[in-house]
C-alpha cells in the first residue's frame, strides 16, 4: 500500500499454459489455501528479441522492463483505493501493446495504474496474456482438439474479464462498470474483444489508442504461418503433439524465423503488409472481421473511445539526420510506398501544412493510414446508432531530444495514466506535461465512469457524426475541430489491416 493504494502483481487468472495446456483455452486457476504473497509482477509472455535494445534513444525513452518469460503468464495486476468496501468504483481493464507478437503488462512505466486510480477513485486491471505462436498458432486442419489454439491468445484476455466480473468487488470495483481499454496492438485486441461473443457483457465502455485494424487474419494466412513454424521446427502433420512437449523457445524462434521467410522483403509497421501473429476469423471464437465491413452488433450497446497520434511509426528517434531531410528525398520514400500517387499526396500535405518541414510532411503522410482507420472504426460504430463514440488527435510534441521524436507512437500513454512524472525520459517531465496528463487521465476516467469523455478542464467534446468528423486535438491547447487534416489524409490509400503489423517488438 502506498498513499491510499492498494497495489496486487501477479495474481493468477487462469493456470499455467505449459506442456498439456499448450495451445489450449485457459482454465480457472486451480485454488491456493492461505494468504497468498501477491507484490511482484508474474511471468510475462516468451516472446522474440526487441529490436529497439539496440537503439540507443529508443532504450534511453522507452526504459523497457521485459521482466521474467515463462508460460505461466496468465496473471493479473489491480490497483485500487479500497478493499471489501462496498463502493462500485469504475474499472479500468487494461490490455498492452506490442502488436500480437510482443508485449507485457509491465514493459513500460506509463503502465503502472497507481496514480490513476487515486485521480479518478477507479481500480486498474492490468493483465498478461499469450502472444506469438503460443498464443496464435493455427491449428485446426491437424486436429478437433486444436480447434481453438488460432485465439487461443484472445480467450485468454475474455478469461481476465471474467476475472473481474468474478472477483473485482472484493477489489472494490463494480463488474457491471467496466472499461477495457489498449495501445497499439492492444487497441486491435479491444477491437476484436467487441466482436467475439464470449466477451458479450463483460466490459461496458472500450478505447482503442493508436490501435485500429478493423479486419483480421484468414484462416488460410494464418494456416500458412503455422504451416511455416512447423516446417521450421521440422515438425510433420502428424506430429504436431509434439509441440505440447519441446522447450518454448524454440517454438517462438521457429514463429519468428518463419515470419520472416513468408516477408522476405519484412514489413512496414502500420502498413498492413505481410503475414503476421494475430487473431484468426474462424467463424466460432471469432465469427467476422472486427469491424469491416461494419462495427460488431454484439457490442453496439457499448461507448467507444478511439483515436491516435500526430506521428505514428515515423519520428526522429534515433535518426537525427531526418531533421535535415529534403523534398527531394520525401519524394523518393513517398514514390516507394505510393507509386504515381506520390506528387498529389505531397502536395494535400504541404497545402494542409505549409510551414511543415519536409520530415513532417513525410512523418504526417505515413502516419495517415493508421489515421484514416481511427476515422473509419468511428464512422462504422457510430452507424449502430446505439452508443456514443468519440474521436481524439494526440497532437502533443515532446521536448525530449530537441522535439525529434514529435507526437511519437505510445506517447500519450503517460498521460492516460497520469504518469509523465514517472516517464519523464518520455515527457520531459514538464509542468505542461503534467498539466496536459490531468486533462487527458481525467477524459478516460470520465469514459470509464460514464461513457462520456467530458470534463470541466477540456472544451466541449462532441460525440462522433459523419458529416463533421469532430475531434478533440490534445495538445498544451486543447480544441475540438472538424475533420483536421481530412482532405490531405483522403488522398493517401489506406488498408483495412493497416494497424495489424504495428508496434511490434520495436
Amino acid at each position: 500500500m502506498r498513499n491510499g493504494i492498494y497495489t496486487f502483481k501477479g495474481i493468477p487468472y487462469a493456470q499455467s499454459t505449459a506442456g498439456k495446456a499448450r495451445f489450449m483455452p485457459p482454465k480457472k486457476p486451480e485454488p491456493w489455501t492461505g494468504v497468498r504473497s501477491s507484490m511482484y509482477y508474474g511471468q510475462v509472455c516468451p516472446q522474440g528479441p526487441r529490436a529497439g535494445w539496440a537503439v540507443d534513444e529508443n532504450a534511453f525513452m522507452f526504459e523497457w522492463d521485459d521482466g521474467q518469460p515463462g508460460e505461466d503468464c496468465l496473471r493479473v495486476n489491480v490497483w485500487t483505493p479500497g478493499l471489501n468496501d462496498n463502493r462500485k468504483r469504475a474499472v479500468m481493464f487494461w490490455i498492452h501493446g506490442g502488436g500480437y507478437s510482443a508485449g507485457s503488462g509491465q514493459e513500460l512505466k506509463s503502465y503502472d495504474g497507481e496514480n490513476l486510480a487515486r485521480r479518478g477513485n477507479v481500480v486498474v486491471v492490468s493483465l498478461n496474456h499469450r502472444l506469438n505462436a503460443l498464443g496464435y498458432l493455427n491449428l485446426s486442419e491437424y486436429g478437433e482438439q486444436w480447434a481453438s489454439a488460432a485465439n487461443v491468445g484472445m480467450l485468454d484476455l475474455v478469461a481476465g474479464l471474467e476475472w473481474v466480473r468474478d472477483n473485482i468487488a472484493n477489489f472494490g470495483g463494480d463488474p457491471g462498470n467496466v472499461m477495457m481499454f489498449g495501445q497499439s496492438g492492444g487497441g486491435g485486441k479491444v477491437g476484436v474483444l467487441m466482436a467475439m461473443p464470449a466477451a458479450k457483457g463483460l466490459f461496458h465502455r472500450a478505447a482503442v489508442q493508436s490501435g485500429s485494424s478493423l479486419r483480421q487474419l484468414g484462416p488460410e494466412s494464418s494456416a500458412k504461418l503455422a504451416a511455416a513454424t512447423l516446417a521450421e521446427l521440422g515438425l510433420t502433420g502428424s506430429q504436431v503433439d509434439q509441440l505440447q512437449k519441446i522447450p518454448y523457445e524454440r517454438i517462438v524462434a521457429a514463429g519468428v524465423d518463419a515470419q520472416k521467410k513468408l516477408n522476405p522483403g519484412g514489413t512496414i509497421p502500420g502498413s498492413g503488409m505481410g503475414i503476421n501473429w494475430g487473431p484468426t476469423v474462424d467463424g466460432r471464437i471469432l465469427p467476422g472481421n472486427s469491424f469491416d465491413p461494419h462495427a460488431p452488433e454484439i457490442s453496439a450497446s457499448v461507448p467507444l473511445l478511439v483515436g491516435t497520434v500526430k506521428n505514428e511509426f515515423m519520428n526522429g528517434i534515433g535518426h537525427p539526420e531526418y531533421e535535415s531531410m529534403t523534398m527531394d528525398e520525401v519524394k523518393t520514400r513517398v514514390t516507394q510506398r505510393y507509386g504515381n500517387r506520390s506528387d498529389a499526396i505531397i502536395d494535400a500535405f504541404r497545402t494542409a501544412h505549409p510551414t511543415a518541414k519536409p520530415f513532417d510532411v513525410l512523418s504526417l503522410i505515413f502516419a495517415a493510414p493508421t489515421r484514416q482507420n481511427a476515422i473509419t472504426q468511428a464512422e462504422r460504430k457510430a452507424a449502430l446508432n446505439a452508443a456514443p463514440t468519440y474521436l481524439y488527435w494526440f497532437t502533443w510534441q515532446t521536448p525530449i531530444l530537441d522535439g525529434r521524436p514529435r507526437a511519437f507512437h505510445c506517447c500519450e500513454l503517460p498521460f492516460c495514466f497520469d504518469n509523465t512524472d514517472r516517464c519523464a525520459a518520455m515527457t520531459g517531465g514538464t509542468p505542461q506535461a503534467r498539466e496536459l496528463a490531468a486533462k487527458v487521465s481525467e477524459a478516460w476516467i470520465n469514459f470509464a465512469r460514464t461513457g462520456d469523455p467530458n470534463h470541466q478542464g477540456l472544451p466541449k467534446w462532441p460525440a462522433f457524426s459523419t458529416d463533421k468528423i469532430p475531434t478533440m486535438v490534445l495538445d498544451n491547447t486543447c480544441e475540438t475541430k472538424n475533420d483536421p487534416d481530412g482532405t490531405a489524409l483522403r488522398t493517401v490509400p489506406h488498408s483495412p489491416e493497416a494497424h495489424t503489423t504495428a508496434g511490434v517488438r520495436s
